[in-house]
This record gives C-alpha cells, structure tokens and sequence, in this order.
C-alpha cells in the first residue's frame, strides 16, 4: 500500500508525505491565483566567441539563439499555471515588441491578462543575457525610469476588481515603480473589503478545500516587505540579503547565516506584519518562522554553476499553489523546495510542471541504499570533512512529529542517513497490522525530504551493526528515552560518536494516527 491519498474531495490539512501523486491532486484543486507586480521579458542569447573586438579587449560574440521567457512577476505566473492554478496577472507593460512578446506568452500559457495594461510611455523590462560556452558574460537591462500615472491609475482600478474571486493574492514587487501608492492602496481596501463581506457573510466553501478565510491568502514577495506590512501578509518570502536589509544586519555566506536570521526571528515577523515569514538561503535552503511560534528548515539539493534563473519563483509560486489548496505549511515549504530543486537543474529562465515535480518526487522511490553503498558514500562525505548523523525507525504514517524531529536531527550535522526497519522488522516490533505502508514506499516519501540526504533498509533487532559499520558522529534518536536506555548507545560511545536524544511529541505518535485511521475519527485540531 502506497502512502494514504485524500481523494479528490478530501482534506489536505494533514498531509505530512511528499508522494509522487500530491502534485496531481493539488493541480486539481486548480486555486485562483492573482499576480501583481512587475512583470518582466528575460532574453538569453547564446553565441560562439572566436575572436576579441578590435575597438576594446573584449570578447566577440556571434550569436547563434536567442531564447525568451517571461520574467520576474511574469515568470512567477508561468510557474503557477504549469503547477494547475487558474492565474490572472495584473500589471505594466509597454506596447513595444517586448511587451507584445510577453502578453503573447502569458496568453499560450493560459494565463488571463485582462488586468495587464500596457502604454505607450511605458518601457516593457528586459533583461537580456548574453552567453557563450555555458558562462553568462554580461546582462542588459532595459527598463522604464518612470511610470505612467494614468498607467497607475488603471492598475488600481484592475487590482480592486480582480480580487474579489481570488483564492490567493500574490505581489511581486522588485521595486520598479508599478507598485507605487495608488496600487498598494487598492489592494489594501480591496483585502479589506473582502474580508469584510466575509465576516458578514461567513466563512466561504471552498469544495476540496473545506472552509476557508473570507479574505484570500496572501503572499508577499518583495525586495523590501516592509511597505505591505498594512496587509498582514500569511506570508513574506525575503531571500537573506533581503531580510538583512531589513533589520540592518550584515550576514556573513554560509552556515552562520543560519544562526544570524534565526536571532532575529521576531524582528522580521515584527517588520513585515507578517503570519509567517520564509527566508530563501539559495544553496543553504530556506527557513520558515511563524507567529505561533513554528519553525521549519529546508534543504536545497544544488546543481552545479549554470546558466538557470527563477527558481525563487519557482519556489514561491509552488508555495503559494500548496497554501492555497490547504497543505499545511510546513509540507508545503517541503513541496517548494522541490520545485525549486527540479529548476535548478534546468537553463535559462523556466518553470516546473507538475509532471515535473511529480516525475521528480517519484525519482526517490528507489533511493534506499545497501548498507555497503552507504558506507561508500559516507566516507567520502567524511573526507570531506563533513559529519555524519544518523537516526532509524519505522516513520510508517508520516506525521508532523516525524518531520519535526527529522529536522531537527538534520541540524546536529552535514549528511542525515535515515535507516528504515524492514516490513518483517516492524512486524516485529508493531504486531500483525502494520507497517500500513511497506518499505519502498517509506523510504520513497523519507528520502523526498529536502532534509533527509540518504536512506537505507535494515533488518536486525537493533540498528548497532549499522552502525559499527557506518560510525556516524552523531546517533539521533526522538522520543522519551536517556542514552542508557538505547541498546545502541555502547556502540556509539565505542569509536567515540555522540547519542543525542531529540523532542518527543506525544501526541503526534503513528500509532495513534493508525488508530484514528481505522475508527474513522476526524484529526484533532492539535494534530
């Protein structure tokens, strides 16, 4: 039995497991989505060099394709309709070659433009690229000094009319001058006004969604989120410079920036106004603060340097699909991460479909190493200079204790090794009914983690002869134990590695999911 899917009218608010099919069933939730922002056209030229310019030391490139793609708030809506919304993008745009360009890409992309306004006065942004043998060389921008007023004007008027029907509400402001004033207002009474119809009316149905808030959700990606903090976004999404810039901080690359923004937690949801603020690391993953107090951490899974742009808008625009049809915030963060892994690994601008991201998440389906495969790879990671940790367990019905606890083991190292008890073993331990799902489809959704870097399948009573062999630095383990309780713990302590014992979360226990399961019960507003 694969992991448990909600049918097509089911709920999604408990659903912890990235699985092949979850981004089938949410593009068949297919949400309203509103864009507003700056929507750009990106070019990427790509020539040959053979000889320098006679004029200055500089290459001579003879270009050979020239590609287009919609950019910035643009490319965020491309994303969107790839992943199944229904999108409408408002906006700015000239009526030169690169704004009919883009409408004409909007539109085969299925996306409804009727709130894109276009003036002649205005200069449609272009950022051009130009490369050569894989290595962008140079980018030119070409882009408006100033916005039309009237321009502005009809904007407004668009933004007021187009929220009224809209599951979510997304702005993508990079500070271009088309969310100036007359903008941010409209779209702070039209939230209002919609959030006050609700309130009077109540809560609206939302079908598969279940009951949702009168007022859509939200989302604020801007190069300063600060001026939508009149909002009170559900969520910002400040990449680390960004929120740097915000609390006057100077983060230093690495891990350290890690710790720096985790300082400043309540600084930025104080700045932002927002219910949750998620700051993008680019190769060191993302981190999620919540105003309930809740926290999340992803990890990337990087490309090498190459010729590929967007993936933050890749990652905020499945973030906001996930949101919006109900997965709860931390797997959506989950979900994310994915998208964003699967655009980098792609040139140029571009998006990730849901045949994409469900190819992608099927991929860790046959990710289960043999312990002698393992300890290849862990030596090597060692060699590097990386410490390894590693935990074991059944992890039969994902839940939100699992994930919790799978982060947190993640963080007392580099590489986390998840050693998954085989079917017979769990029988052993569980009795006859379980596991509910067998092992290549635990380990499938354990290793679609962004922060679980490989899993393996063991037999024996105890996970001790995994790892004398492996040695980990660090052997995890969650629940309501001390080291001396563990039958692990004197192998650990033997070749001088750490037992670390990790929070245990009562309530969220797989066999009181099971039993909830099998009595029909509906999930406890705690779980």
């Amino acid at each position: 039995m694969s992991q448990q899917q909600p049918s097509a009218q089911g709920d999604l608010s408990g659903q912890r497991a990235l699985s092949e099919w979850l981004p089938r069933r949410l593009a068949a939730e297919s949400p309203a989505v509103l864009v507003i922002g700056d929507v750009m056209l990106d070019g990427w030229w790509n020539g040959n060099i053979e000889r320098m310019c006679r004029e200055a030391p500089a290459p001579v490139v003879d270009v050979t394709t020239r590609d287009y793609a919609p950019g910035g708030a643009a490319n965020t809506a491309m994303n969107l309709a790839a992943l199944g919304a229904q999108v409408s993008v408002a906006g700015i745009i000239g009526t030169d070659d690169a704004g009919v360009m883009l409408r004409k890409k909007l539109v085969e992309a299925g996306i409804n433009v009727t709130h894109l306004h276009d003036h002649p006065a205005m200069v449609t942004t272009t950022k051009t690229r130009i490369s050569s043998g894989g290595q962008v060389l140079l980018r030119i921008d070409d882009a408006a000094t100033t916005v039309p007023g009237e321009a502005l004007e009809a904007l407004a008027a668009s933004v007021r009319a187009a929220v009224e029907h809209q599951d979510a509400v997304m702005v993508c402001d990079y500070g271009t001058g088309v969310l100036a004033d007359p903008v941010r207002r409209s779209l702070r009474e039209a939230l209002a006004a919609r959030e006050s119809a609700g309130v009077a009316g109540g809560a609206v149905s939302a079908g598969a969604r279940g009951t949702i808030a009168p007022r859509p959700l939200t989302v604020i990606d801007a190069h300063d989120p600060r001026p939508w903090a009149m909002l009170r976004p559900d969520l910002v999404t400040p990449n680390a410079q960004e929120a740097a810039g915000m609390l006057d901080l100077r983060l230093t690359a690495g891990a350290g920036r890690v710790e720096a923004v985790t300082r400043y937690r309540d600084a930025l949801l104080e700045a932002t106004g927002a219910r949750a603020v998620v700051v993008t690391l680019d190769r060191d993953g993302t981190l999620l603060f919540s105003a309930d107090g809740g926290s999340h951490r992803t990890w990337a899974r990087p490309a090498a340097e190459k010729q590929a742009s967007g993936a933050g808008d890749t990652f905020v625009a499945a973030l906001t699909l996930a949101r919006s049809a109900g997965l709860p915030l931390a797997t959506s963060l989950d979900l994310a991460q994915a998208a964003a892994d699967v655009v980098v690994h792609q040139p140029g601008t571009s998006v990730c479909s849901t045949i994409q991201l469900s190819r992608y998440l099927e991929s860790f389906a046959d990710m289960a190493l043999s312990a002698e495969e393992l300890e290849r790879q862990v030596e090597m990671h060692r060699a590097q200079g990386q410490r390894i940790v590693l935990t074991n367990g059944c992890f039969d019905v994902l839940h939100s204790g699992h994930t919790r606890y799978l982060n947190q083991a993640k963080q007392l190292g580099d590489i986390l090794v998840v050693a998954l008890n085989s079917d017979e073993s769990v029988r052993r331990i569980k009795g006859p009914g379980r596991p509910i799902n067998a092992v290549a489809d635990r380990a499938a959704v354990i290793a679609a983690l962004s922060c679980v870097d490989y899993v393996t399948v063991f037999d024996t009573p105890t996970a001790t002869p995994l790892i004398r062999q492996l040695r980990p630095e660090v052997y995890a383990k969650g629940g309501d134990y001390t080291p001396e309780m563990l039958e692990e713990t004197p192998a650990v302590e033997d070749y001088g590695g750490r037992v670390a014992i990790l929070d245990y979360v009562a309530e969220r226990s797989t066999t009181a999911v099971v039993k909830r399961i099998r009595a029909g019960e509906e999930a406890s507003p705690a779980s």
